[in-house]
């Protein structure tokens, strides 16, 4: 089973895959230094530790330099990674191994930062094709200190997580011939220890450990923290952790283009774009050049003649005064999710020198207006996209903790994010700034961001000021094309870093500011942990007060991960009967109280036997934690009552590790009930129930109202015998929610569990919503307690009568993919309760990434259910199978 995991993380982890959409941000002209350029499956870096290595620098940087003895090297990634993959240390998310008092894998605190202080080094050739010209050595990121020896010459020093290294090597680089590079990395200047700290919030989690890191300007969750291990990771991410690249330009250089948009009120139907962006010359001589521009399929031109002094970085800018070509009638807009298409437009610039293309850069932009104000009732924090209003239903995106990414792991995690109907991804200060591909998708996905930049309210604040703030600005003018970036923020519930707003302002300006999480509106969060979901209806689910109003950042509940990867996190001992112990280490310490709270929820289904068992109740709690909450922010939409609620952050959207408090999807990227019942309550266009009020609401995601639709409700006991039914008509207004349109009536001689089935209609009667709930006749007896008719007496589910389920299959393919199209009908007189559809391959594990168009439903007895399953061709195995299961399904497996 162990070497099953290792092979399973080694796939998803150590591997750049080629993403499911090409990454528009990895220039083919340039010459990638990764991992993968290896030759026939050797790879292309080496790593050795550095006070182990008595030769000089100028030794170890020379081409043809023995390195027999040093061990290969995962290049993106960390020091620590390749140590795990060379199996000096076993795998720090399985079991007790990363555990810091088991004293398996050492910690920087206490080893020292020699310990990790590492050599990497590769060889590689320069094309002939490169002579003549400037030759540049781009490395996109390391972490924390780095010294870049390239051919025996020390050429730069890197300094902060965040800042990427332009070097010019064009005297030290040997064309046409091998070259070599050697960088050494040093970790963190100050890694902290995860020793609680004496000062914070009065009665909070001690997270950050003595906050220390926050000294540096780097990751500072890899300290530890409550959503992952409290004991951190053990070398805090020391490493090249983004791409290394080479390319060559002539004698002028472009850098950092950015294009403003202003759009003309109240009608939008006009753009005025202002172009930049800096023009170098690194020659030691003085350059006459022209730079012109063009917005690609548009018909826009532009261009100016400068010239640049010996060494000079200017930057060079096209106005619409100047040129009023850049002014736009009725552009394509940018939306986000729901709100109309995420319209993108391609800038391209270059810079010739005597007539001759000496570089030339492109950037996708959209033309949008994001802003935010606080007129609202209580003052929020509310949110606009080109004029209009928008109900935020976003989410907290916490990194993969030992950083071990891929464009593949990205794509998987963004499309489950639309899929899931989210539209804003909080980047949360103790994480990173995401990559440019990140960026990308949600670009083209209508996802918008929120960015902040690596300060805790947990954690003390950087040091050296510089370090800092020169971190900050090479990240501003490398995202601030995005239109799908929407607001700035510098730190997570703590203060700004003196200088940062008017930096920000400086290099951007077009989207707004505030300085911490929980300020300027936005008010604190919680709940963060398990709570009763009746108390989402009640609004009690937080001991500070009412939180689903205003602007809530984090507000959230788990969800515990499917069987099959609960086996990929400890051994099967450990598994069943639970080990507490163990469990607990997976879960931030016991934080969402897995072993706990959430475990006394799953029992109230009944004790089970098993770790399947519990596994499969324990989606059962998942799903109502997840619809129970979104659908509660959905009606309180806006201007309610006494409230107004603008927006609400989920805590947290992703898995950093693999742990037993998964949210929509687990780490292995295989998603939980969760997944479909939040895609569900955030549909655009919603009918849905509430628990305590037994009410039925319909809510619009949409900038139009619909006529003439209708709503139907319908309840079914345990025999799956319809007992009471209701329909009605409804008008439902523009971004609005018509609530509590009626109340169901449940019988008096109701059994004890029933269902309840919702559809709302269109005007032409076509189904346009359709929702599901399980509900027990047991009364909510208060916060304090674990009952009521979401909650408990939920145990005579196991009187279900078996269901045979009718399926037919089909599959297509279409470019990069395969489609398993899959219609499931329920032909029996009984309800087939949580049916789970999976795709395994021929060992009998899930296929990861697959994208399931549903999944966890249930099907009423003639109900039928049409469900797409998409897998990119390279990840199909040999002899895959499709398994059809359920609660009371009987199993039967498809054959692929």
């Amino acid at each position: 089973m162990k070497n099953i995991i290792t092979g399973i993380f080694l796939f998803l982890s150590f591997c750049l895959i080629q993403a499911q959409t090409p990454n528009y941000y990895r220039n083919s002209d340039k010459i990638y230094l990764d991992s993968e350029s290896g030759h026939n499956g050797n790879f292309a870096w080496q790593m050795y530790k550095a006070d182990e290595i008595g030769d000089p620098a100028e030794k170890i940087s020379q081409p043809g330099y023995q390195s027999e003895q040093w061990m290969p090297a995962i290049v993106p990634g960390t020091v620590l990674n390749s140590l795990v993959y060379n199996k000096v240390y076993p795998e720090p998310y399985y079991g007790m191994n990363n555990k810091l008092d088991r004293n398996i894998i050492p910690d920087l605190a206490k080893a020292g930062r020699d310990f990790y202080t590492y050599w990497f080094r590769t060889e590689f050739d320069v094309p002939e094709s490169y002579k003549g010209k400037i030759i540049w050595l781009q490395v996109d990121g390391i972490n924390y200190r780095a010294e870049i020896w390239v051919n025996g010459y020390l050429l730069g020093n890197m300094l902060g997580m965040f800042k990427p290294d332009y070097i010019d090597m064009t005297d030290f680089a040997r064309v046409g011939q091998k070259n070599a590079l050697a960088i050494k990395v040093y970790p963190v200047d100050m890694p902290g220890t995860i020793k609680p700290k004496q000062w914070g919030a009065a009665g909070e989690f001690h997270n950050g450990g003595d906050g220390n890191i926050g000294l540096n300007t780097t990751m500072l969750m890899s300290v530890g923290w409550d959503f992952t291990f409290n004991d951190g990771i053990r070398d805090r991410n020391t490493g090249i952790w983004k791409n290394l690249c080479l390319y060559a330009t002539d004698k002028a250089v472009l850098r950092h283009p950015f294009i403003k948009s202003e759009l003309s009120q109240p009608d939008y139907n006009r753009a005025k774009e202002t172009v930049s962006v800096e023009v170098i010359n690194p020659t030691q001589r003085a350059v006459k050049c022209t730079v012109k521009g063009e917005i690609c399929g548009e018909n826009i031109t532009f261009s100016k003649e400068l010239d640049l002094f010996r060494g000079e970085t200017k930057e060079v800018c096209f106005t619409p005064e100047d040129f009023p070509q850049l002014i736009i009638d009725n552009p394509r807009l940018w939306w986000p999710l729901f709100k109309g298409n995420p319209e993108l437009y391609e800038l391209k610039l270059t810079v010739t020198v005597d007539g001759k293309v000496s570089d030339e850069t492109k950037t996708r932009f959209g033309i949008r207006e994001i802003t935010s104000d606080q007129n609202t009732p209580d003052r929020s924090r509310q949110f606009y996209v080109n004029g209009k209003k928008i109900f935020i239903r976003g989410t907290n995106w916490i990194p993969e903790a030992m950083l071990r990414s891929s464009d593949e792991r990205t794509y998987a995690e963004l499309r489950y994010t639309k899929q899931s109907g989210i539209n804003l991804i909080r980047m949360w200060g103790g994480g990173i700034a995401e990559s440019d591909y990140f960026f990308q998708l949600c670009d083209e996905m209508g996802l918008l961001v929120w960015q902040e930049f690596w300060m805790t309210g947990d954690t003390k604040h950087p040091h050296d000021t510089d370090v800092y703030l020169s971190n900050v600005e090479a990240t501003v003018k490398r995202l601030r094309n995005h239109p799908s970036l929407a607001y700035y923020v510098s730190s997570n519930e703590s203060t700004e870093m003196p200088g940062a707003k008017d930096l920000i302002m400086k290099l951007d300006g077009t989207r707004g500011y505030q300085m911490q999480s929980e300020c300027d509106g936005v008010h604190d969060g919680s709940p963060y942990k398990q709570v009763n979901p009746m108390q989402h209806y009640e609004n009690t689910a937080s001991e500070r007060g009412s939180r689903v109003d205003g602007f809530n950042p984090e507000y959230g509940a788990p969800t515990i991960p499917t069987v099959e990867t609960l086996r990929e996190v400890m051994d099967e001992a450990d598994l069943w009967p639970i080990n507490k112990e163990v469990w607990d280490y997976h879960d931030g310490g016991g934080f969402h109280l897995m072993t706990s709270m959430y475990t006394e929820l799953t029992d109230n289904y009944g004790l089970s036997s098993s770790i399947e068992e519990f596994a499969t109740k324990g989606q059962f709690v998942g799903a109502i934690n997840s619809k129970s909450i979104w659908e509660v922010w959905n009606y309180n939409k806006f201007d309610y009552g006494d409230r107004y609620a603008s927006g609400l952050l989920f805590w947290y959207h992703n898995c950093p590790v693999r742990q037993v408090c998964a949210r929509m999807w687990d780490y292995s990227l295989e998603p939980t009930a969760s997944l479909y019942h939040t895609q569900n309550a955030l549909e655009p266009l919603h009918v849905q129930f509430d628990y305590l009020k037994n009410t039925v609401s319909v809510y619009n995601d949409y900038y139009r109202s619909f006529k003439g639709y209708k709503v139907t409700a319908e309840v079914y006991n345990i025999k799956s015998k319809r007992v009471w039914e209701k329909t009605q008509q409804i008008d439902v207004p523009e971004d609005g929610v018509v609530n509590d349109l009626f109340t169901i009536d449940f019988p008096g001689d109701i059994s004890q569990v029933h269902f309840i089935k919702l559809h709302l209609y269109d005007d032409k009667g076509k189904i346009i919503s359709d929702n599901f709930y399980w509900r027990s006749k047991d009364n909510y007896e208060g916060a304090k307690t674990l009952t009521g008719p979401a909650t408990s007496g939920f145990e005579s589910l196991a009187e279900l009568k078996e269901v045979t389920l009718k399926v037919k299959s089909g599959i297509k393919k279409k470019g990069d993919w395969q489609a398993m199209e899959l219609n499931i009908h329920n032909p029996s007189s009984s309800l087939a309760f949580f049916v789970q559809l999976q795709y395994l391959d021929q060992n009998g594990r899930p296929v990861r990434p697959s994208f399931y168009s549903d999944n966890f439903f249930s099907l009423l007895p003639g109900e039928s259910k049409k469900v797409t399953i998409e897998t990119a061709l390279k990840n199909l195995p040999a002899n895959g199978k499709f398994i059809v299961k359920g609660w009371n399904v009987k199993p039967q497996t498809i054959k692929r």
